[in-house]
């Protein structure tokens, strides 16, 4: 699928969303629906609304005082997930407020939230009152560590829930510390995209049976989920753990090496046949036992290809290995993902207008493709008063809580 067609880009419309969450879940979690269609709704308190606002850096040339509503600043990163939404400010701690949460709520499909388990209800906008509002109503409530249990109220980070989950325990090398993941593992895939994946289902049974749900999304269990095929080998009486597993560290044929400037590739020729091309791209004899070989075997095999692949620049080794097929491919840099072959040829960069006095920033499509163009993400309550006059609001209406 090419950035210049999106076969989904229309398949949520007339699909409304409210979304009270912050920072990246939720927010990414709601941008995917808004590519998908959905009318998404930031709906944010009056003071500093979505944090993700102000993180660092700031675009060039905003200084990070003006990363504060109603001053023109706005972060990178709020830039990048929050396309294709409206801003509509409401205080919910206020009657006004949280009455006209429930007055969206009758005309919505989908409230997403990430405050802490019990926050919504203390609102007066708990499950129950949205239900009560719209029997139809599916809420998504993203948390660490889910809506019981008892860490319910246990404050946290992607990178503990990545502990808890077992997920930080499989990187890094034997016998040394976990690593540090590059990106946010249970933010993303824990929480987002099993959060549109519930939404998805749940609007699917809705259809059914007229009747909304409220899921319960914990971060740290939709990390724990991504290792179900890693948990397999302990019915095997296994118990691999960071740099001993095939696909982990512990075998020389999928690995990361150094090149002699001082880049690095990554290596991933499991199969006997690919072992075979990548030991003859290298002028290595090639041994299909060796992909079996012990833990010993592993580490001579290792040092043997690490000392071959220093030998020769990226580039020369790009040149040369694009003739093997075997699984080889350079690290690409952050900065060198919008120029890379696949990703121009892929259309996976795109521009979208940043608004007034931010100019076309640059974005990532996600795999589902280009939305048709997006709003750019918005000023906070920049659109207050639009959306409350299509929720049905009067002008006296509006002006109680606006």
């Amino acid at each position: 699928m090419t950035g210049a067609s999106s076969p989904l880009a229309d398949a949520l419309d007339g699909i409304r969303v409210l979304d009270l969450s912050r920072l990246l879940p939720g927010p990414f979690l709601t941008m995917i629906l808004a590519d998908l269609g959905a009318d998404v709704i930031k709906i944010e308190d009056p003071h500093a609304g979505d944090y993700m606002r102000q993180v660092p850096p700031p675009i060039p040339g905003v200084e990070m005082h003006e990363l504060v509503p109603g001053k023109g600043g706005i972060s990178g990163r709020f830039l990048a997930v929050n396309r294709g939404k409206r801003s509509v400010v409401l205080d919910l701690k206020t009657p006004a407020g949280h009455d006209a949460m429930l007055r969206m709520v009758a005309r919505a499909d989908v409230v997403v939230e990430s405050f802490r388990p019990g926050v919504m209800d203390k609102l007066g906008v708990g499950y129950a009152a949205l239900a009560a509002a719209n029997p139809g109503i599916v809420l998504c409530s993203i948390s660490g560590f889910g809506q019981t249990g008892p860490y319910v109220h246990r404050a946290g980070h992607d990178i503990g829930y990545l502990a808890i989950a077992g997920v930080l325990a499989m990187g890094g090398e034997q016998g040394g510390a976990p690593m540090m993941p590059g990106v946010q593992i249970a933010d993303l895939a824990g929480g987002a995209l099993w959060g549109a994946t519930a939404i998805l289902g749940a609007l699917v049974g809705r259809h059914r049976t007229g009747v909304g749900a409220h899921l319960d999304i914990s971060m740290t269990e939709g990390a724990l989920a991504l290792l179900s095929a890693e948990l397999g080998n302990l019915d095997c009486g296994l118990r691999a753990t960071r740099g001993t597993a095939r696909l982990n560290g512990g075998f020389a044929c999928y690995g990361i090496y150094r090149t002699k400037d001082d880049r690095y590739l990554a290596v991933g020729a499991l199969e006997p046949k690919f072992w075979v091309a990548l030991n003859q791209g290298v002028g290595r004899p090639p041994d299909i036992a060796e992909l079996l070989s012990p833990p010993a075997g592993q580490t001579r095999i290792r040092a043997e290809l690490a000392a071959i692949f220093a030998s020769r620049t990226a580039a020369e080794w790009t040149q040369i290995l694009a003739e093997h097929d075997c699984c080889v491919e350079l690290v690409t840099e952050l900065h060198e993902l919008p120029d890379h072959p696949l990703h121009r040829a892929r259309e996976v960069f795109f521009t979208v207008d940043g608004g007034a006095g931010v100019g076309p920033v640059q974005q990532v499509r996600t795999p589902l493709g280009t939305p048709r163009a997006p709003r750019p993400p918005p000023r906070h309550g920049e659109h207050t008063r639009e959306v409350l006059a299509e929720y049905g609001f009067t002008d006296a209406d509006i002006a109680a809580v606006a």
